[in-house]
């Protein structure tokens, strides 16, 4: 039996390569910590969301608005297409019985 087609999936640790990268390289750097915050609050979102064991359809329905809208909300932080609203964002925390909160960190 040939086994030379058979799949040999490669290991790769997305947290171990950015990090890499992040020391290698400054235009990454730079990019990536110009990122940091949206992407802290969109992990806080994705983070509430699988807490609560919830799809994005489930909070959608909770919010009153279609799966669609509230993807492009979860997709927001991250492509600034759209900054979410305060009203948006106390909306998407209460369908998942959280409470928002926002704090303002000495740099």
């Amino acid at each position: 039996m040939d086994n030379s087609n058979t799949f040999k999936p490669v290991p790769f640790d997305p947290a171990a390569e950015a990090k890499r990268q992040i020391g290698a390289n400054p235009a990454f750097a730079a990019a990536w910590h110009a990122q940091a915050e949206e992407f802290a609050a969109l992990d806080a979102l994705l983070q509430a969301r699988q807490r609560a064991g919830l799809t994005q359809a489930q909070v959608a329905q909770r919010m009153g608005v279609k799966q669609s809208a509230l993807a492009r909300v979860e997709s927001s932080l991250v492509s600034h297409t759209h900054a979410p609203s305060l009203t948006t964002l106390r909306k998407y925390a209460d369908a998942l019985g959280c409470r928002l909160e926002i704090k303002l960190i000495p740099a």
